[in-house]
């Protein structure tokens, strides 16, 4: 615990047979109270591997329900565990649990509702290894949301985040998509209820193992970021009404 508050880490899992064992222990357990993995149906042992390492908490998706399908499992998981603060990090080790004591503190000493790694501040992206097409999508996709969202975010794309008990039961993430968008929507639904967003910098590794999205599937989501942008604006104006914004 840190103030007092509880802390989960969860974990969405999908073949991270190579590379959660060197993840978890990284993780500050000192002040983390439950540490939960999902996996998405993978086709190697990342389950016999969560198990060989204690894990408590270890729930396998029988079918693939896609990124957002997991997240799903990994929130609603915490909240059953009363979770106070809940930090979500890819078992992939692209991102480093070091970081995860300062998220937490934002969140236990109510400065912030949410705290993302943000991969943008200083050379993170570029000096971990982000292709250069990704670099450049990011930043155009972050201008186009910036703007329609009224917003000053470094990146909305970083899988790296920490969230308050409270936001997560405020916003429906359960209604959102199971696919990759399912990220942007929950930037978008907590930017919606009035949250701001707290970053810090974040160092990244691109690798082989880390996971990652093909050229077709980086197109979807990046179609579908500027629609949630568009819809985002319309709702604020309401000139629209999209089931996404609706509290739980």
């Amino acid at each position: 615990m840190i103030n007092g508050k509880k802390i989960a880490v969860v974990l969405p899992a999908y073949n991270a047979e190579k590379t959660l064992k060197q993840t978890y222990n990284e993780i500050p357990l000192g002040i983390v109270d439950e540490v939960i993995l999902v996996d998405d149906s993978s086709n190697d042992d990342t389950v016999r591997v969560a198990k060989e390492l204690g894990l408590k908490h270890v729930i396998s998706h029988q079918k693939n329900k896609g990124y957002g399908g997991n997240q799903k499992s990994c929130y609603n998981k915490a909240l059953e565990l009363n979770a106070d603060i809940v930090i979500m990090l890819h078992p992939d080790y692209q991102y480093t649990p070091q970081l995860i004591p300062s998220m937490a503190w934002l969140i236990a000493l109510d400065v912030y509702q949410v705290v993302i790694g943000s991969r943008i501040l200083g050379k993170g992206a570029i000096n971990g290894g982000m292709p250069k097409y990704k670099y450049i999508a990011n930043r155009f996709l972050t201008l186009w949301q910036n703007i329609f969202m009224n917003q000053k975010l470094s990146e909305y794309h970083t899988g790296y985040r920490a969230f308050s008990k409270e936001v997560l039961q405020k916003i429906n993430f359960n209604i959102n998509s199971d696919d990759f968008i399912f990220d942007n929507q929950m930037l978008a639904q907590i930017f919606y209820q009035g949250y701001e967003i707290a970053e810090i910098t974040c160092p990244t590794k691109y690798f082989k193992e880390a996971s990652s999205i093909n050229f077709k599937r980086s197109f979807i989501y990046g179609i579908g970021v500027l629609k949630v942008s568009v819809s985002y604006r319309l709702n604020k104006m309401k000139l629209a009404k999209s089931k996404i914004f609706y509290q739980k």
